[in-house]
């Protein structure tokens, strides 16, 4: 066992609980770059999700852990030739930035007869170099929802701008909560909101996170 690992979980899970009030929150382990051992030891400290960016780097992972019973979400921008292997390698897929990539993957769920469980990514930053629907585009997408069977949008998801005071991400963690409470009125099912990660997570979790993204909290700096 990674003892700084254990250390590590142990302490996200302390400031977890205080800033939450005790309310339930995933944690989600974001791998991208780790080994499969890491991942292995993360789940022997305790932790059973697991999120990855890229698909091609993913799959080998999965298929290495796949006697350990772990909830594999994909968390990085998904183009729709890649729509095939996600669905077929993750049970979650947090980055629906569209309509049509909920539609196709529905369709390749439906192949499969496969439940995924979805998150919207909202923008609400208006970055260049990120995704995501705008608010005024959920209702739509969610009407369009009601027609999946066996893709379920669950909840909503943001990467808000990096800022080094983790106090200035709360209005975007704010936003996203309110954006759910109002749509949630319409929509039940839409409970989840995945906001937070290393840096800000403890304040994601004040403003309603149920899922947070933790990597370098975790599992200490990247290796590429």
């Amino acid at each position: 066992m990674n003892e700084s690992l254990q250390e590590n979980f142990r302490l996200i899970l302390e400031r977890v609980k205080a800033a939450s009030g005790g309310r339930e929150v995933k944690i989600l382990g974001a791998s991208k770059t780790m080994a499969p051992e890491k991942l292995e030891q993360a789940f022997r400290a305790g932790l059973r999700v697991f999120g990855e960016n890229r698909i091609q780097e993913a799959i080998p992972k999965i298929q290495t852990l796949a006697s350990l019973e772990v909830e594999w979400h994909f968390i990085g921008h998904l183009q729709t030739n890649k729509v095939k292997e996600a669905v077929r390698y993750f049970s979650w897929i947090q980055s629906v930035d569209s309509v049509r990539l909920m539609m196709a993957i529905e369709k390749e769920a439906h192949k499969i007869s496969k439940k995924v469980n979805l998150l919207f990514e909202v923008d609400l930053a208006g970055e260049e170099t990120k995704h995501g629907m705008q608010p005024d585009q959920l209702a739509e997408a969610l009407d369009a929802s009601r027609e999946l069977s066996c893709a379920s949008v669950r909840g909503l998801m943001i990467i808000p701008p990096f800022f080094d005071d983790p106090e200035q991400a709360r209005p975007f963690f704010q936003r996203l909560r309110e954006i759910r409470d109002h749509l949630a009125g319409q929509f039940p099912d839409l409970k989840e909101l995945s906001m937070g990660m290393s840096h800000d997570y403890e304040v994601a979790v004040q403003e309603g996170a149920t899922i947070i993204r933790i990597g370098t909290a975790l599992f200490g700096s990247r290796t590429k």
